[in-house]
């Protein structure tokens, strides 16, 4: 196990990372607190040359579009599921998968490293729509490029509604929507005519990977 000081890089991602961030508008960064930082950092093995090691130094956390998509980093009382530590609550090895991101409708965006198919490294999303996890076909690097400057409007068409963004502005970061009827029926299909409340996040993973395992593709929850 290398210290935090090991790991930190002479030529780290975060003042790239930042630029975008501050650039495309759309982005809070979580301030981080340093002795959560380095402990992420230990826990992760990755240096800060890496987006990986440079968002679990560097932030608390990102919250993008309102907090729609929330990327972890060390955490922060906004957004308590740090790297690592939201897989140790849920059970799941890193060896297996990564959790690194969430959306408010309750979906997760993970590093596979084996678990989910091929190819290894990619990020997957677990869809609350089809209850399976989906090669974005992006890896790290370009996953976090994509969350600070890609199209999200078009990835997320389908679940959004008018006003989602006054709405989930009183959802906060441990909390997802729960959606009745489910997205994954056919009565859940127009979001904009669904019920919707905010849930314990953990509470909704448990539920969607419950179902998954029932009626869908095995997955790992």
């Amino acid at each position: 196990m290398r210290s935090y000081r090991e790991l930190l890089s002479d030529e780290p991602a975060w003042p790239e990372i930042a630029a975008a961030a501050q650039a495309c508008g759309r982005a809070s960064v979580l301030p981080r607190d340093e002795t959560a930082a380095r402990s992420c950092l230990e826990t992760l093995q990755v240096t800060t040359r890496s987006p990986l090691g440079a968002l679990a130094y560097e932030t608390g956390g990102l919250l993008i579009d309102s907090g729609w998509l929330r990327l972890f980093g060390c955490g922060h009382p906004k957004l308590h599921r740090a790297l690592g530590r939201w897989n140790e609550m849920l059970g799941i090895p890193l060896a297996e998968f990564l959790l690194i991101a969430d959306d408010v409708v309750g979906g997760a965006f993970a590093i596979n490293g084996g678990a989910l198919g091929a190819p290894l490294g990619n990020v997957f999303y677990f869809s609350p729509d089809t209850l399976a996890w989906e090669d974005t076909k992006l890896g790290h690097t370009a996953f976090v490029h994509w969350a600070l400057e890609g199209d999200l409007a078009t990835y997320y068409e389908n679940m959004r509604w008018p006003g989602w963004q006054a709405e989930i502005a009183q959802v906060g970061g441990e909390h997802v929507l729960s959606l009745w009827p489910p997205p994954w029926t056919r009565e859940g299909k127009d979001i904009s005519k669904v019920s919707r409340r905010p849930v314990p996040a953990l509470e909704q993973w448990r539920l969607q990977q419950d179902i998954a395992a029932q009626i869908g593709p095995p997955n790992r929850g």
